[in-house]
């Protein structure tokens, strides 16, 4: 007998058709199990209010709280009119507003004194929080009143649901109401001696209880059975990607004695640090093996991850095979090549005169390669000429063929889509070895989460030679002056004869000239609107790389030699400003994130970061590596225009007091939760994760991996478990399939 379909019954047949559609386009709910799986966010106890001192700017939030006062004022000589509600929690004070004919009805509701829930996007407006019409819902002084207004639940906790400004917390909870009698048939995933022995609570108890909680008690004890589901399913569906691994063959590669890496390593200058040497053996040790390598390098900007790849590559060419280098774009394609040709001298001059006798040769592969010059490379690759290859996605196109293709590094993964890694795998007589680097530190947990299949090397010791990089918050809005500061700054690294980077979050001409005048003017519409709405929260537009350098050049930076880079240039032109700049004919360069991964000049000392509060923590930690590469100290300023209480500001407080990476991902996890950072690293899978907080749910994951692993070796097509294998069903929905399918 079948019980799943009462959970895949399409949410239009129990909400209605609009409320469906809403669920579906804003909040991707398709289903009545879906709705069941769109826990609280939190829960608002009835008597007490929310913290108002707290609200974070432009989320969409619901709260609970009291009008203090409210007061209708004109405006425009009197021919308008606008509604402004004060409401206090005791914590702080939030100015709710609204304007025009809106303002008649909530101006006979909110009278002083009443409590409701409020819900609307956060905003600032002469410094002050504000809500701009929000939706609100009164709640009676009689229990059994404010039992209609939201929902029928039991007990004295509000369910606060993730909301959209279309469907606001309480709608969602009486349509929670109309689906609940269905969490009676939901499919419990767990094992039943797991669950025993963790005292965990049955599935459908953990359902009723999290959504409609009589007591803390209730909602702890869902809470932790619903994290066990996800962590448990998560990892059950990794173990089976590591077992099915495990099963597949592949060429043991070890390097021979007096071969290409011996002749390297001899003729390197310096030493490996201790890390180096550590995570080499390990990845020896897996490239002995007969069944494929899947390893993940992470490592600090500049800890020598290239160093410990290209030693990897020369091993596997040592064994008679060839190694792939993967880079998401152009510019870091040729970067790797040239250092990887200027690294192995003429051990990268294999077939050619003055070659040595174990040399190689390197071959270069991406997109806008001229005809003459990609047929040798696609020859080189075929008869095994070239034991070394990097390139781009061009790697992967069908023509290109290898004579045995025997390790894969791939150069930041989130860039790299799966379909693309497959395609690469597929290239090998065998399934090639893999290792996968990443200059963002990922701490254990989402490693564990996030790339469960492949074992992690972490090389955390930076070499000798980086110099350390100071970082200073620089709050233009606040303090004026320290701005010009900056730029003084930037002027006298440049008279010692060093470079400077100017970063900025946009480029600037943003309405693009269309040849379609309709698509022109409705682009230049759409740009108009929104530059409208950010002038309404006065919330101004980023800054642009045009803009600043424009400023700069008639201005505080005047005489110096300016030159701006961003991603809408064509490569060659991109290529000329790079060179110019590591050539140090270009003085300071105004720059979008293109310079974010792998650029390398030594002689760049500082780095100025206009509205930094727009990139993230980690996009910050990486930006800040371009500095610093000499012997010269680095310094990176971060400006910003956001109040000193704003937890932007306390973001980059956090950059500026730490350079360490993993430190840094940690605050960045904790302060955006994971489903960001799993969903940049799942190609932009949603995350599956609704209750489990990658950080503070450690030891769940840890648990769950090691259950996972047991069940697995135990039962590798959980046969004896049909439950889990439905859930495990649901969670690899075709996407994510392909994600875990493709590691």
């Amino acid at each position: 007998m079948d019980l799943v379909p009462a959970l895949e019954e399409p949410l239009k047949k129990v909400v209605g058709p609009a409320t469906a559609k809403v669920m579906a386009e804003h909040l991707d709910l398709h289903t009545v199990g879906d709705l069941l799986h769109h826990y609280p966010r939190r829960y608002a106890e009835r008597g007490e209010l929310t913290r108002l001192a707290e609200l974070p700017l432009d989320e969409h939030v619901t709260v609970v709280a009291q009008v203090a006062s409210a007061r209708v004022l004109t405006f425009n000589g009197g021919r308008g009119q606008r509604l402004e509600v004060t409401i206090t929690d005791g914590s702080g004070q939030v100015q709710l507003v609204f304007f025009g004919r809106g303002i008649h009805k909530p101006h006979k509701d909110l009278l002083p004194g009443t409590r409701a829930m409020f819900a609307g996007k956060v905003s600032v407006f002469n410094r002050k929080t504000q809500l701009a019409h929000p939706a609100y819902e009164l709640l009676k002084a009689d229990a059994e009143e404010v039992g209609e207004a939201v929902g029928s639940w039991a007990g004295a906790l509000l369910p606060i649901y993730p909301a959209t400004a279309k469907l606001e917390s309480w709608k969602i909870a009486k349509s929670v109401d109309m689906v609940l009698p269905s969490a009676q048939e939901a499919v419990d995933p767990l094992p039943s001696a797991l669950r025993d022995g963790r005292g965990l609570v049955p599935l459908t108890e953990a359902l009723l209880k999290i959504h409609r909680p009589h007591s803390k008690a209730d909602v702890a004890a869902a809470r932790d059975r619903l994290k066990w589901d996800e962590a448990f399913v998560l990892q059950v569906a990794l173990a089976r990607r590591r077992y099915a691994d495990a099963q597949l063959p592949a060429v043991a590669r070890r390097p021979r004695d007096g071969g290409l890496l011996d002749a390297f390593d001899a003729k390197l200058p310096f030493t490996l640090t201790e890390g180096q040497e550590k995570v080499s053996k390990e990845i020896f040790d897996d490239l002995a093996t007969e069944h494929p390598m899947h390893r993940l390098l992470q490592g600090e900007v500049g800890s020598g991850k290239t160093m410990v790849a290209l030693r990897a590559m020369l091993a596997v060419v040592d064994a008679g095979g060839q190694a792939a280098m993967l880079a998401p774009t152009e510019v870091l394609a040729q970067q790797h090549h040239r250092s990887i040709v200027e690294m192995m001298g003429e051990l990268a001059e294999g077939g050619m005169l003055g070659g040595a006798e174990q040399a190689t040769k390197v071959t270069l592969l991406t997109g806008s390669m001229g005809a003459a010059g990609r047929r040798q490379a696609l020859l080189d690759l075929v008869t095994g000429e070239a034991g070394i290859v990097i390139g781009t996605h061009a790697l992967i196109e069908d023509k290109v063929q290898f004579h045995d293709l025997g390790l894969v590094v791939v150069d930041e993964q989130h860039r790299f889509g799966v379909e693309q890694r497959d395609a690469l795998r597929g290239k090998g007589k065998q399934p090639p070895h893999l290792l996968v680097m990443t200059a963002t530190p990922i701490p254990r947990t989402v490693a564990m989460t996030v790339f469960g299949d492949l074992e992690t090397s972490v090389l955390d010791q930076l070499p000798a030679g980086r110099s350390p990089i100071a970082s200073h918050v620089v709050p233009a809005q606040d303090k004026p002056h320290f701005l010009a500061r900056a730029w003084e700054r930037v002027r006298e690294e440049v008279e010692k004869g060093h470079q400077a980077y100017v970063v900025c979050p946009r480029i600037g001409d943003d309405v693009e000239e269309s040849a379609d005048p309709k698509k022109a003017k409705a682009a230049k519409k759409k740009a108009e609107k929104k530059a409208e709405e950010e002038a309404t929260a006065e919330k101004r537009p980023p800054l642009a790389v045009l803009d600043v350098a424009e400023q700069l050049a008639h201005g505080p930076l005047q005489g110096l030699r300016i030159e701006v880079l961003h991603g809408r240039m064509q490569p060659d032109d991109k290529d000329a400003v790079m060179r110019r700049f590591a050539a140090g004919e270009t003085q300071v360069l105004v720059a979008t994130t293109v310079i974010e991964v792998g650029v390398n000049v030594p002689n760049a000392t500082a780095m100025v970061i206009m509205d930094a509060d727009r990139f993230g923590v980690s996009q910050l930690h990486q930006l800040r590596g371009r500095v610093g590469r000499g012997s010269a100290a680095g310094l990176c300023l971060l400006v910003t225009d956001m109040p000193e209480a704003s937890p932007a500001r306390a973001r980059l407080g956090a950059v500026a007091s730490t350079t360490d990476g993993f430190e840094l991902s940690r605050i960045d996890l904790e302060q955006r939760r994971e489903g960001d950072v799993l969903g940049q690293a799942q190609s932009g899978v949603r995350s599956s994760l609704r209750m489990l907080a990658v950080i503070e749910d450690e030891e769940v994951i840890a648990a769950a991996r090691d259950e996972a692993v047991t069940v697995v070796a135990d039962d590798p097509d959980l046969e004896r478990l049909p439950a889990l294998r439905t859930a495990l069903d649901a969670l690899l929905d075709a996407e994510r399939e392909q994600y875990l399918d493709k590691g």
